[in-house]
């Protein structure tokens, strides 16, 4: 789909997002759930697979207009975006990039449909943003896998058909090396996913720990087949560098809401008979969230086009995600303080932005992990 192509559906996101999901924000937000309704629409709408290629029934965008359309996304509550983040990003990643031919037949349709819900199971209690210390084990047994472990924080566990699962195949290879993917179905015995996590914000999207105990998957439920034992590392770096991508151009849509929420309330509120806009230093506290918005803006986009054409898909994607991530936590605190002590109260969007923003700084690699991708793959063997 051609950049002129797409400007019909950024405007049927805006539509839908303004319309349909900022006046239910609140509820989404207090019940922890998105309205099946939006959902639907959600689907009906091509949004659980504007990454999967036409063929497999999804749109097909290039990583510009998934970041174009993102940013249009990203203008409302999280949990949006969640509810298919899993399908179009990383996990759906996951088969785009490593998966056999049969395994994309049978998987993609599905996740591009929304009849499927996949989720990226790498994560564990004690291997986050460096999954080199993965202890999830798969060990061959005869024309199976038997796969055992706790995976944590799982996106879109509670609601997943299917999990992309990171196991460790040889125990005896060092760091990342010796780490395969699985396709695990839910409900394959022995997989169990936990309580709903209560977490700070981003209520409706959700999240859980899952338990593989003695879980037993067919030899061709490795990732890219026999060929693809042992590459599991390279396969969620990949995936990882483009959802990065994608949750920074989520950020800069979250941005632009909260200089909108700013600029509305400084333009409304008055004090002394005037509106505060007319106050200097609420001047200036708008004007560097506009410019760090702005700026942001154009990293996402300049990274994604490096990313298409190929010329940097190491250093870009960290730098928009390190970038983007603080931004919105730093445009999310300004806006609180422009709205002073009503930027505290539970029923403004500003507070629930203040929440919702500061966990894009720590899930896909935390900012000090993407300033370590940064100064390796700029300083090469110096750094170490």
């Amino acid at each position: 789909m051609e950049d002129n192509d797409l400007e019909p559906m950024l405007q049927a996101v805006r539509d839908f997002v303004r319309r349909e999901v900022i006046p239910r924000e609140a509820e989404i937000d207090e019940k922890d759930e998105v309205p099946a309704v939006l959902r639907e629409t959600a689907k009906h709408m091509g949004l659980f697979g504007f990454t999967i290629p036409e063929e497999y029934g999804g749109l097909g965008l290039g990583i510009v207009d998934q970041c174009r359309l993102l940013i249009e996304i990203g203008y409302t509550t999280p949990a949006l975006r969640s509810m298919f983040s899993t399908n179009v990003g990383i996990a759906g990643h996951v088969l785009m990039d490593g998966g056999t031919a049969e395994q994309k037949a049978a998987w993609l349709p599905r996740l591009a449909s929304g009849e499927v819900v996949a989720s990226f199971a790498l994560t564990e209690p004690d291997a986050g943003s460096d999954p080199s210390d993965l202890r999830t084990s798969a060990v061959r047994d005869g024309a199976e896998w038997v796969l055992d472990g706790v995976k944590r924080y799982i996106t879109n566990a509670p609601i997943a058909d299917v999990f992309m699962v990171f196991a460790r195949t040889d125990p005896d290879a060092k760091s990342s090396r010796g780490i395969s993917t699985f396709i695990v179905p839910a409900g394959t015995p022995g997989l169990t996913v936990g309580p709903r996590d209560h977490k700070m914000g981003q209520f409706g999207a959700w999240t859980a720990d899952v338990v593989l105990d003695g879980v037993r998957v067919p030899a061709d439920a490795v990732v890219g087949g026999e060929g693809g034992v042992d590459t599991g590392f390279l396969t969620a770096m990949r995936s990882l560098a483009n959802g990065r991508l994608l949750l920074a151009a989520a950020c800069v849509g979250m941005s632009q809401r909260l200089v909108d929420e700013s600029v509305r309330f400084a333009s409304e509120r008055t004090q002394g008979g005037r509106p505060i806009a007319s106050h200097q230093l609420v001047q200036a506290m708008i004007a560097e969230s506009v410019t760090e918005t702005m700026a942001a803006r154009s990293l996402v986009l300049d990274a994604a086009r490096s990313y298409a054409d190929g010329s940097d898909r190491r250093t870009a994607p960290a730098a928009a995600k390190y970038f983007c991530s603080e931004v919105v936590g730093r445009v999310a605190d300004r806006a609180v303080q422009v709205h002073g002590g009503a930027g505290y109260m539970r029923s403004v969007a500003v507070e629930r932005f203040y929440r919702d923003a500061r966990l894009f700084r720590i899930y896909e690699g935390t900012s000090q992990i993407q300033q370590l991708i940064i100064a390796r793959q700029t300083l090469g063997a110096a750094a170490g």
